[in-house]
Order: C-alpha cells, then sequence, then structure tokens
C-alpha cells in the first residue's frame, strides 16, 4: 500500500483536465503514442464533439520515482457544475487532487467549488498552473492567486503545458511525493462510486477497496442492498478494462457483479462484510417529462433510462402520462446540461429520441385544505393554493473587473437579490442569492454574452422563498396541451402567454378547420389566436351548369369541415415541440 497513490485532477470547464490526462498516459507509457488520440478518457463522441468531460474515468499508470515503482490510480472529473455529484464521489476514493487552473483564464467560479469540496473531503491539495507555452502575461498573478488559495508558497505551484508535455513529469513524480498513500480499515469493505451495464458481466461496479481483498467467483455481498452474489471478475482500468487476479486494499477497479437487474446496485453501497459511509443523494433541481417520439419504444426508453440511471445515480425517474404524447417518464436532473446531455445520450446511444416538457423546478404548494405538498411537474400545480414557495440558490460569478458593471447589469433581465462583490486580484467576485428557475432558464448564456465569455458561475441551493407564480396552460381546439404547461411569474404571465401563442400559430401547420389556440392563466383566458383552415376548391373539376351545384358542394364541405372540427384532434409533431423548446 505505501507505493500506491490515488488522486483526482479537479479544474473549471475547458482548463485542460483531459489533456493533462492525455500526457500522464503517454510519460507512464500507459498507452502508447501510436494509440493516443485527444481526450482519451472521454470516451463517448458526445464528449468528444463537445469538448467538455461528462463523466469520471478512472486509470491505473504505473510510473518509478528514485527507483521505486508506484502504482498510481488517477480519475479525471467533468467541470461543469451540472456534474459535481460526479467529482464529490470521486472525490471520496482519493487522497489527493491536483487542482488545474488555465493560466490564461486564472481561477474562475467552478475552480472554487472544487477547491472547496476538495478541502471538505481531506484531501491533499497540488496546485498546478497550465497552458504555460502560451506565455500568458499575467502568469506570475495567476500563480500568486492559486497559492494564496491552496496556502502554499509560491515555488510549490507546479507550471504545465498539457498540450506539450512540458512540466508533467514534475507534476507526476509530484503527485507520488506529495499524496499520502491510502490508509486501510478492518474486514472487506470496497466502496462503489461508480457503475456502468454489461451484457456479457452484468452490473460491473466500479470500486475503491478500503480493506480486505476480492477476487474472482468469491462470495461476498451488497450490503445496503442486502444482496449475496459470487464476483463474476476483478479487475483494473488501464485505461481499458483489464482483469486480474484479485483486488487489494488501497487499490481503485471493477468487480463484475453477474446481476442483471439495474435497480439492485446503488451509488454509494459497500461490498464485503462493513458498510462504509457512503455518499449523499443528491438532490435533483431541474425536472422534464420524458415521451418516446415512438410510442411504441416505451419499454425500450424504460431500459434505456435504467442502464443510463445505472451510470448516473444522480437521475431521477418516475413514470408519466399524457393524453397527448402517451406514456413516458418524470425525470429530475442537476441543471439543465445535464438534461441536455442526457437526452442527447438516449438518442445516439440507444437510438431513442425523446419529446420532452419545458425544464421546472420543484415548488412547494400550500393547498387550501391545508395539504403542504412538492410539486415538480407544472401540470401538477394546483391554481386554489394559498401560498407557493420555489427554491433559491446563491450564485458566485466570477469575472475581469471591468466587466462588474455588465454582470451587476443582469438585474435588468433576471430576479438577482443580495448582491455582494469582492476582489480577488485582478478578478470581481459577485455573490448573490436568484431563484433556481431563472437560472435553469437562459442565465448562462446571458452571462457569458455580456462579459464576452470571461465570466464564470457556481452555485448551491440554499432552501425555499415566497414566490407569485401561476400556471400558464395551452389548449389548441380546446384539447389542452399537457407538455407546453408552465410555471411563470404572474408579473410575465400575459407577455409570455402572448408570445406563446404567436410562436404556437407561425409553428402548427393548417388543417381542414380553423385551430383556436387559447393560453390561460391567472383563472382566465391571457391570450388567443386562430389558424385558418385550408382552402380546397371542392368546385374546381365542374364546368358549366347551374350554380346550385355548386352551392350543394360548398354547404357539405361546411358541414364536413364542422363535423371535423368536432371530432378533430390536432397533432403537434416532435419537431414542433423542441422547436418550441428551443425558444
Amino acid at each position: 500500500m505505501d507505493a500506491i497513490r490515488n488522486f483526482v485532477i479537479i479544474a473549471h470547464i475547458d482548463h485542460g483536465k483531459s489533456t493533462l490526462a492525455d500526457r500522464m498516459l503517454e510519460i507512464t507509457g500507459t498507452v502508447s503514442a501510436r494509440q493516443m488520440k485527444p481526450q482519451y478518457l472521454d470516451q463517448m463522441e458526445l464528449e468528444r464533439e463537445r469538448g467538455i468531460t461528462i463523466k469520471m474515468t478512472p486509470v491505473r499508470m504505473s510510473y518509478t520515482v528514485d527507483g521505486r515503482p508506484y502504482e498510481i490510480n488517477l480519475i479525471d472529473t467533468p467541470g461543469h457544475s451540472d456534474f459535481g455529484y460526479e467529482v464529490s464521489r470521486a472525490l471520496s476514493a482519493v487522497e489527493g487532487a491536483v487542482l488545474l487552473v488555465d493560466a490564461t483564464q486564472g481561477i474562475q467560479a467552478q475552480t472554487l467549488a472544487n477547491f472547496e469540496a476538495a478541502k471538505k473531503a481531506g484531501l491533499t491539495m497540488i496546485g498546478c498552473v497550465n497552458k504555460i507555452d502560451l506565455n500568458p502575461t499575467g502568469l506570475p498573478t495567476i500563480i500568486r492567486e492559486l497559492a494564496k488559495l491552496i496556502g502554499v508558497s509560491e515555488d510549490e505551484i507546479f507550471k504545465v503545458s498539457a498540450k506539450t508535455g512540458e512540466g508533467v513529469a514534475d507534476l507526476i513524480e509530484g503527485v507520488v511525493r506529495r499524496v499520502p498513500p491510502p490508509k486501510t480499515g478492518k474486514g472487506e469493505q470496497a466502496l462503489i462510486f461508480d457503475s456502468v451495464y454489461d451484457d456479457h458481466k452484468g452490473i460491473v461496479a466500479y470500486v475503491r477497496v478500503f480493506s480486505g481483498k476480492f477476487s474472482a467467483r468469491q462470495a461476498t455481498k451488497l450490503i445496503g442492498a442486502n444482496r449475496d452474489f459470487f464476483t463474476k471478475e476483478v479487475g483494473i482500468f488501464s485505461p481499458e478494462q483489464k482483469s486480474i487476479a484479485a483486488l487489494g486494499p488501497g487499490e481503485i477497479g471493477y468487480i463484475a457483479t453477474g446481476m442483471k437487474d439495474p435497480g439492485i446496485l446503488k451509488i454509494g453501497d459497500t461490498i464485503g462484510d462493513i458498510e462504509l459511509p457512503g455518499y449523499t443523494p443528491p438532490n435533483p433541481v431541474v425536472f422534464v417529462s420524458l415521451y418516446p417520439e415512438d410510442g411504441s419504444k416505451y419499454e425500450d426508453l424504460k431500459a434505456a433510462l435504467n442502464k443510463l440511471h445505472l451510470m448516473d445515480s444522480s437521475i431521477s425517474l418516475e413514470p408519466d402520462y399524457s393524453e397527448v404524447l402517451g406514456r413516458g417518464f418524470k425525470a429530475g436532473f442537476l441543471g439543465r446540461l445535464h438534461f441536455e446531455i442526457v437526452t442527447a445520450r438516449l438518442d445516439r446511444e440507444f437510438n431513442i429520441p425523446v419529446i420532452t416538457s419545458f425544464p421546472s423546478v420543484a415548488y412547494i404548494v400550500s393547498t387550501r385544505n391545508g395539504e403542504i405538498k412538492t410539486v415538480e411537474s407544472p401540470k401538477d400545480f394546483p391554481e386554489d393554493n394559498v401560498g407557493v414557495k420555489e427554491p433559491i440558490v446563491r450564485i458566485r460569478i466570477m469575472a475581469p473587473r471591468e466587466y462588474l458593471g455588465r454582470v451587476l447589469g443582469l438585474r435588468e433581465f433576471f430576479r438577482i437579490n443580495d448582491a455582494e462583490t469582492e476582489t480577488l486580484d485582478e478578478n470581481i467576485i459577485v455573490t448573490a442569492t436568484m431563484p433556481l428557475s431563472e437560472l435553469v432558464s437562459d442565465f448562462d448564456d446571458k452571462l457569458k454574452s455580456v462579459s464576452l465569455g470571461y465570466a464564470s458561475f457556481s452555485y448551491e441551493f440554499l432552501g425555499y422563498e415566497p414566490a407569485d407564480v401561476t400556471k400558464l396552460e395551452v389548449f389548441i381546439a380546446t384539447e389542452e396541451v399537457p407538455g407546453l404547461t408552465r410555471i411563470i411569474y404572474k408579473d410575465e404571465a400575459v407577455r409570455s402567454a402572448r408570445k406563446v401563442a404567436e410562436e404556437l400559430k407561425n409553428l402548427l401547420p393548417k388543417t381542414l378547420f380553423v385551430q383556436m389556440i387559447q393560453v390561460r392563466g391567472l383563472g382566465k383566458i391571457l391570450a388567443r389566436e386562430d389558424i385558418s383552415a385550408l382552402k380546397k376548391d371542392v368546385t374546381g373539376y365542374l364546368y358549366g351548369g347551374d350554380r346550385s351545384r355548386k352551392v350543394k358542394l360548398w354547404e357539405k364541405q361546411k358541414r364536413g369541415k364542422k363535423k371535423l372540427k368536432e371530432r378533430g384532434r390536432v397533432t403537434i409533431s416532435p419537431e414542433i415541440f423542441k422547436e418550441l423548446l428551443k425558444k
């Protein structure tokens, strides 16, 4: 165990974590230069396309320092705040953390959030500044800020170029020298920090062994699930899964359980005979209803979501039903990007395109009969309530000093309150509170726009405060469309209703009868638009003759349109739903 080192790389998004991991894999000989490709540990096509890490990825490397070989286990983590739960799980499996900062951008909001999480976990911190090959003018200032943040001297901050490899070997040696070896416990204990599903191996648990030894075909137990099983295979990540004879104390690897039911295993459960503390379950903050575009693929959607939930335990799921869209699921996510990534994975990895409702947050509603309930879906929001509370978050925005005015100007567009500012050398930090519903709309885009991309933010949940909101419902041809229902502030109700009605009028195709679009809120119809019927010349084939022949055909067409309107049902295509969601 003295020769084992376990650590993570944590940073703000786009600061070079995955590229640094690539150079470490090359220098340690874990991956040959011939096999190497950019973002090697990012296995998903979506990660490569977006240039971000979505899933944490473990890998074992071997490196010799002062003539002694060491086993180094790295976990590469995501940088976006929506995937903070991934980072928190990785922190519980290691003893050290490399805090990486882009030398051209400096310390940013998620840098601070990740640092505080790692510090709370009791990890040994190693400061590192990346992209020194670009010769940034502000490098001395960034080194000084990072050293001050961690509480070390400036000489202890590593300077690397993940692109060229400069300084990376020194950083690896620094990890060996500064990160303490793992401590052992009693009995058999392996903490499950992640998992995937394999058609042949069943549920594969990613584990950190704290004590004992686990080998193939060994009888053991999932303590939380109270499930006995025989291990099918144990192994390490090199970086692909590689079976070995046994996993011992302090090591990071995988245990193939052979179990086929994804609902059995929970992230944070313990394999062995003595239970470990595990993880605090995440609280989803954004709720979206998902329906398969092809209604016959409901069971496929269910199976796909169960497999995704195995890989990402922060998703919450429960069945849902829409009279228009059929059976689906109400899903909870940790943020808007998290929701977008999951829907994209359903489409690409499982070939199940979905129709989604508008993202919503959970409200606490007091009803007239004295009941207090949590409402996560807009369609379940009771209008005859006597009080509503909405989730509030504390947001921390970091930006260069010259953008302070523009950042504070966001208060014109969002309900930002209690804003306070502080200075960190060349940057300002704005701390404020705001409704979560505002944050998950287009706050990120607005912030990037006003700061020309230089500002960043992180947030944390504070609690619930009273909110003056109402339910906005959409009716097309007198039929409600639950997927378009939203919760909005009362002072925005009329404007939003008119906007929705106009958008639908422009997007919906014409039918053989007049379509009436109504948007209801505040207990009344706030907006109405009509889509005129298709005009068809039913008398075009007649030549000559008495006019009464044409009149009869016109009357017949009129009666047919009336009957069609009474029985007719307007179908909103998936493309229109997606277009409205974009808007």
